[in-house]
Formats: C-alpha cells, sequence, structure tokens
C-alpha cells in the first residue's frame, strides 16, 4: 500500500533533516509522527519515528543532568501559523505584542526586559495568528534555545525601533548576527529549515525623523525586508503589519465552504496555502470528498458567482467553494 504521505509530513521531514539541535529534531519527529497517514502502509515509518523519538530522549535526559544543563522552551503551534518576534533590546516588541494580543507582557524602558518567550494569538479580521515575544536578540544574552525556537517557527517579524537614531546600524548587525547564528532572512524561492520568511515592523513610527529613518531602512535592508510602518502605542499600522503576515510571511488563503443549498459561514475560513487547489481543498475538508469529487462551484474575486471550476483550479483568498460528490 502506497504511504501517500502529505505536504505537512514532507515539511516536516525536511525540517528533521535540517535540523541542529536535538530539540528541534525531537519536535520535527513529532509532527512527522502527527501527520503521517495512518495506515498499514506506514505502519514500519510509524515504528522507526518512534524509535528515533525514544532515542532522542534517552540521549536529551543523559545530556540534562549535571549543572551545564542548558534551558529550552517550545511553544505548541496554534492558529493559523506561529510568528516570532525578533529585535534588537528596547525595539518595542513587548508593545507589539500587548497591542495586538491580549497577552500582558512586561514593558519597561529599559533593555532585556524580556527574559523567556512569551506567546499571545493576535486577531486579524476573522483569523488568528499566533506571536511569541522572545529576548531581544544581542551576542551577550542570546541562547541556543533562542536561535532553535526561530528555526522552528513559520516565520519571523523583526521589530526595529523607527524613533532611535542608530536603527540602521541596530538592523544590520541584527541581520549580521542571526546569520552567524545560522537563521537567515529569505522571502523568494525555495527555503530550507534555517531560511525564513520576514518582514520589518519599523515600530514608533509616530516619534520625531521616524519618516526619514524608515525611508533610510527600506533604502539599505528594503531588499531583504518589507518595512511597515507601525505604532505600538497609537495602533497606527498594526492591522497592515498583521495582514502582511498572513498573506506574505505565512503565504496563507482563507476559503470558505457553500454546503449546496446553504449560505457559507464567514467566521470559519479554512486557512490554506497560497496556491491551493480545488482539489487540495477538497482533501483538507475531508478526504472522502476528494476521493468522490465530481465538480465544484466557486464564488470569487476572479470567476462568475457559482461558476464550475476544475479540479486544478487554484484558490483565491475570499473564495467560497461547493463541493460536489
Amino acid at each position: 500500500m502506497p504511504a501517500n504521505l502529505g505536504p505537512q509530513y514532507l515539511a516536516a521531514e525536511e525540517r528533521y533533516r535540517q535540523a541542529v539541535t536535538d530539540e528541534e529534531k525531537l519536535a520535527a519527529l513529532e509532527e512527522m509522527l502527527a501527520t503521517i497517514p495512518k495506515h498499514k502502509g506506514t505502519e514500519k515509518m510509524q515504528a522507526d519515528i518512534k524509535r528515533r523519538m525514544a532515542r532522542l530522549r534517552e540521549a536529551m535526559k543523559a545530556g540534562s543532568k549535571g549543572p551545564k544543563r542548558k534551558d529550552f522552551y517550545r511553544i505548541e503551534k496554534e492558529g493559523a501559523g506561529q510568528i516570532v518576534l525578533v529585535g534588537p533590546p528596547n525595539s518595542g516588541k513587548s508593545s507589539v505584542l500587548k497591542a495586538t494580543s491580549r497577552a500582558e507582557p512586561e514593558v519597561a524602558d529599559y533593555p532585556f526586559t524580556t527574559r523567556m518567550p512569551l506567546c499571545g494569538m493576535a486577531q486579524w479580521e476573522n483569523v488568528q495568528l499566533q506571536l511569541i515575544d522572545m529576548p531581544p536578540i544581542a551576542p551577550e544574552t542570546s541562547q541556543s534555545w533562542v536561535w532553535a525556537m526561530l528555526r522552528m517557527s513559520d516565520g519571523l517579524l523583526i521589530v526595529l525601533d523607527a524613533g532611535d537614531d542608530d536603527v540602521l546600524d541596530h538592523a544590520e548587525n541584527l541581520l549580521a548576527f542571526m546569520e552567524e547564528n545560522n537563521v537567515f532572512i529569505k522571502n523568494e524561492g525555495e527555503r530550507n529549515f534555517k531560511e525564513k520568511k520576514a518582514i520589518c515592523a519599523a515600530n514608533k513610527c509616530d516619534l520625531p525623523g521616524a519618516g526619514e529613518r524608515i525611508e533610510l531602512l527600506r533604502e539599505i535592508i528594503g531588499d531583504k525586508l518589507d518595512i511597515v510602518p507601525c505604532s505600538a502605542l497609537t495602533g497606527e499600522g498594526l492591522d497592515l503589519v498583521l495582514s502582511k503576515v498572513f498573506f506574505d510571511v505565512l503565504e496563507k488563503i482563507r476559503v470558505y465552504t457553500r454546503p449546496p443549498g446553504k449560505k457559507p459561514d464567514f467566521s470559519q475560513p479554512f486557512i490554506l496555502p497560497r496556491g491551493t487547489t480545488v482539489i487540495d481543498a477538497a482533501r483538507e475538508v475531508h478526504k472522502e470528498i476528494a476521493e468522490t469529487l465530481k465538480y465544484a462551484r466557486v464564488w470569487g474575486k476572479d470567476v462568475f458567482d457559482g461558476q464550475m471550476v476544475p479540479r486544478d483550479h487554484v484558490l483565491k483568498d475570499g473564495d467560497v467553494i461547493a463541493f460536489y460528490t
């Protein structure tokens, strides 16, 4: 019986191959086990994954004895995707998290306020995005678990202080330090485990001189990062930041199903990868629908209402689809 491994499993398998730490390997194996199709054709693969997980746990347990144990934090992914907030000291990461979610991080004027990861769920329209505030990225504070969390995330939100005269130096030093630790920004083409999509939230855009600094950032690092002006204090630009996280970093779309003869429920979208086809969406809704699908109708911007579409029709954000089996 063929394994019929899905894209989630294959992505997790690639993360396992690229993993640097035991914690990253274990996280990838756990996702592989969770997403592998459960049938007779994959029983040996499931057993092999479980054996590798057991060996890793034993190795980690043995290595954790004694005073040299390293901390490691792992936060289960929720919502449309897990985005890690990255920035130098006092860039305003915690303020952005507080302004976009119900999380209550400690916010202060002194540096290194954040010392461990803190998670918050940000609501953008009818989508929830998981944001994780991290300790600031600086040579004197960064630990291996910080880089592991960045590599295991679905994408990064770089937060910079546009009110700081030294923001350009901070940005260049931050990106260089990330690359030294095997975390690379790559927004185009295929990416491996160490390469992440990202945008930059130019925070404190309401401060004097921020506009000029943001333009300078665009000139110098705009080829690597889309710079989005925002203010955690006033709320300006935060909605745009979240929308770009959803569309440009996570590369997701929202699709709504419409049972024949009924109205769609716009409060509960299916969150799907950009480029999803009709048959891909059918598999996400229910594998039996995909197996018995005869045709589908779509309501959306690129089609006329209720247009009959082929199985390989690529869906767009906001499309409503009705499956006929």
